[in-house]
């Protein structure tokens, strides 16, 4: 990880289609929190060491092969970026890099560590069917989990704009969010590396501080990352101060 004593480096990836206009959300978010952001997108030269957490962004649906099922619905893929993505998480996880997922990159953490989608949610929950940049959902989250600790427990306005979500649970990972149709809207591990993966988007939300917590949080992972001291024992510091 990365060793000098500036910022804590996290590195982002976007869409090749929309990463132009999502970055500069990204990379405002972690700033707010105290890091600085570095883009990846597929092609790119990757390189984790250069980083002390990683944020796997929004965009493209995933593949249904990497969770060996077959493709049932129109899709927007790109495979390009599901190896990217699949190869920085299994080498985050193995390096005990902090983590954080974003609607495509909760997801994708999930598949990594054995889990599988829906993919069409809304065929499974029609009642949830409606796509808003807007925080119009109401999501309700688990008092015992790691993001109640970030968030606080009182239900979450969050906004939607996904057509994936998670079916079967990956390997190490808990629910700690559902919306009130009872579709996941966030995924955890309870123990170090810090990951954490959620729905929807929390960078076009900076204007609230529960969701700007998201990004605090991982930051504060990636400074317990670097400095040796433990990432959950960290963040946990760092939520301490926070007053909901």
């Amino acid at each position: 990880m990365n060793s000098r004593q500036d910022k804590p480096r996290i590195g982002v990836t976007v869409s090749r289609r929309t990463g132009w206009r999502i970055f500069p959300l990204m990379a405002l978010n972690i700033w707010l929190a105290g890091g600085r952001a570095v883009k990846w997108q597929a092609e790119d030269d990757v390189d984790l060491s250069k980083v002390d957490g990683v944020l796997i962004g929004g965009g493209d649906d995933i593949a249904p092969t990497l969770y060996k099922g077959t493709l049932t619905v129109e899709a927007r893929l790109d495979p390009e970026r599901d190896a990217m993505e699949k190869r920085i998480l299994e080498d985050a996880l193995e390096e005990k890099c902090p983590v954080m997922g974003i609607c495509r990159g909760a997801q994708m953490l999930n598949v990594v560590l054995g889990g599988t989608l829906h993919q069409d949610a809304y065929a499974e929950y029609p009642s949830r069917r409606y796509k808003t940049i807007l925080p119009r959902r109401e999501v309700h989250i688990d008092s015992g989990s790691r993001l109640a600790r970030i968030t606080g427990t009182s239900p979450m306005r969050v906004n939607a704009l996904h057509r994936q979500s998670v079916r079967a649970l990956g390997r190490g990972l808990r629910v700690s969010a559902r919306d009130s149709g009872g579709m996941v809207q966030a995924i955890e591990r309870t123990r170090d590396p810090f990951a954490l993966g959620v729905q929807w988007h929390p960078e076009h939300i900076f204007y609230a501080h529960r969701h700007r917590a998201l990004f605090s949080a991982l930051v504060a992972a990636a400074e317990g990352c670097r400095s040796g001291q433990g990432q959950i024992a960290t963040v946990e510091r760092r939520v301490n101060r926070m007053v909901w």
